[in-house]
Parts: structure tokens; C-alpha cells; sequence
């Protein structure tokens, strides 16, 4: 029996001797071919980006050059090894295998494709703010399998690319500007009308550099009027590239400056309400 054991390995000592020079072009091919593989999709990534406005278009699309071209290294590595027939086979399987691993990583599929989807509908840009479901943020990458938000208190969200496709997005930065308002309580005196206390807040307001003028005007509505108070809808439009800065901060600061603006004119401003 040991004499079996002893011509066994043997035999496969000799198999590994007789392969061993096949097994280090094999190898020697599959470095060479990631190598390339490499660097043609560094030189792809540079002429996308050099020639495309669409930085997250460029991107995928590099991601998806590497892994096709590393495909290829492999299947020619194995060919060199005597697997042409198992690479054959493999490739005459791909309707067959396509059922059976679309069905087994049905999550993979799925968030692959959306994001082939993702990629030349474009809802969005790196760098745009978006909001899916509760979720604001900046977009940072969209990959192979996720897309990457990081939010305003800098948590870092990745999220399956199949429900940015499907949940509805809200995209607030895409057209540079953006509608923004707030609601104000004024307390009128016997003498004073809503006109007034609108007369001053649209005075103020086209003085202010961040809220646009000309067709996109600051407005006011009235929304509600009791005895003594009145209910103001103020209505302007700001720059939205820098979601936070262009919007939100400049919502905040408004609210302050015009309760200021009407209370220097002698009004009362019981209440703000975004």
C-alpha cells in the first residue's frame, strides 16, 4: 500500500513538472494582462475625463473596462494552461450559467444593472445634492453595486443602486437655483395694511446679493389674516450649487435679517416658521 501512495504522488510530482512551465507563462500572462488591463483603463479614465463634462459617466465606465479586460487575461491564462476546453465550455454555458447566477446573486444583478441604468440617464452629477427617501446628501461615486452619499454631518452612506432607481430622487442642486420659503407673523398697528409690512420685505430683499432678481423675483404671499396679525409666505430664489451655503444657511439668515427689517420699522414678529 505504501508502494501505491509512493507511485501516486509520483505521478502527480511529474504531472506538476510536466505543467510547471505552462503554469508560469500562464502566470506570467496574467500579470502582464492585469498590467494592461490597468493601464488601458487609467488611459481610458483620463480621456473620459478629459473629454466628458460627466465625471461619474467616465468613472463607471472605467470600472467596467478594468473587470472586462482582467476577464480576458484570465480566460487566456487558462487557455494557456490546456483549460480551453473548460473556458469553451464556459462560454457556450453563458445562457444556461447567466439563469442560474442571475438567480443566485439576483442583488448583484440587480444593483449592476441599475447602475449601468444610473449611469447613462444621469440623475444625477457627483457632487449634486440629492435626498432618496430621508436621506440629503452629496453624491460622491456611483459604483459597479452602490451609490455613495455623504451627508451634511459627514456620515458616509452607501446605498444598493437598484434603490436609488426605484425610490423617487429629488436632485436640488441639477438646475442651480432653487425656490425657497418661510412664513412670518405680523402684528399690524390700526393704520398699517399687509401691503406695508410686504413693501418692506421685498425692499430688503432685492438688496441682498445671494437672492436673484428679474424673472426669478423674491415675492410675498398673504396667507392668512386674523384681527390684528397677518401670516406672510415670503418667496426667493438662491444659488443651489452649494446646497447648504446657497440654501439653507441663506434661508436661515433671511428669516433673521427680515423679522430685524420689519421690527426697525416698528412691527411686531411673534413668530418664524420655516
Amino acid at each position: 500500500m505504501t508502494t501505491d501512495f509512493h507511485h501516486v504522488l509520483l505521478a502527480y510530482w511529474e504531472q506538476f513538472l510536466f505543467m510547471l512551465p505552462k503554469l508560469l507563462i500562464a502566470l506570467v500572462l496574467l500579470a502582464i494582462g492585469l498590467f494592461i488591463a490597468g493601464r488601458l483603463s487609467a488611459l481610458l479614465s483620463h480621456r473620459l475625463h478629459r473629454r466628458s463634462a460627466d465625471p461619474l459617466l467616465a468613472d463607471f465606465l472605467t470600472q467596467i473596462s478594468k473587470w472586462v479586460l482582467s476577464l480576458i487575461a484570465l480566460l487566456v491564462a487558462l487557455n494557456v494552461l490546456g483549460f480551453s476546453g473548460v473556458v469553451g465550455s464556459l462560454l457556450g454555458a453563458a445562457g444556461v450559467s447567466a439563469f442560474i447566477v442571475g438567480f443566485a446573486f439576483k442583488d448583484i444583478a440587480e444593483n449592476f444593472l441599475a447602475g449601468v441604468i444610473l449611469a447613462f440617464n444621469r440623475p444625477f452629477h457627483i457632487d449634486d445634492t440629492v435626498q432618496i427617501k430621508d436621506l440629503v446628501g452629496h453624491v460622491v461615486a456611483l459604483n459597479l453595486r452602490t451609490t455613495l452619499v455623504r451627508t451634511f454631518d459627514g456620515k458616509h452612506i452607501f446605498m444598493p443602486n437598484s434603490m436609488v432607481l426605484k425610490e423617487p430622487l429629488t436632485n436640488y442642486t441639477r438646475d442651480g437655483d432653487l425656490r425657497s420659503d418661510f412664513l412670518l407673523t405680523v402684528e399690524l398697528a390700526p393704520a398699517d395694511t399687509p401691503a406695508v409690512a410686504t413693501g418692506i420685505i421685498l425692499d430688503y430683499l432685492q438688496t441682498v446679493p445671494e437672492v436673484q432678481t428679474g424673472t426669478k423675483s423674491p415675492y410675498v404671499n398673504l396667507e392668512k389674516a386674523a384681527a390684528t396679525t397677518v401670516d406672510l409666505r415670503v418667496y426667493f430664489w438662491g444659488d443651489s450649487n452649494d446646497y447648504r451655503r446657497g440654501v439653507l444657511q441663506l434661508k436661515s439668515r433671511l428669516m433673521q435679517e427680515v423679522k430685524q427689517e420689519l421690527v426697525g420699522a416698528g412691527f411686531s414678529v411673534p413668530a418664524l416658521a420655516a
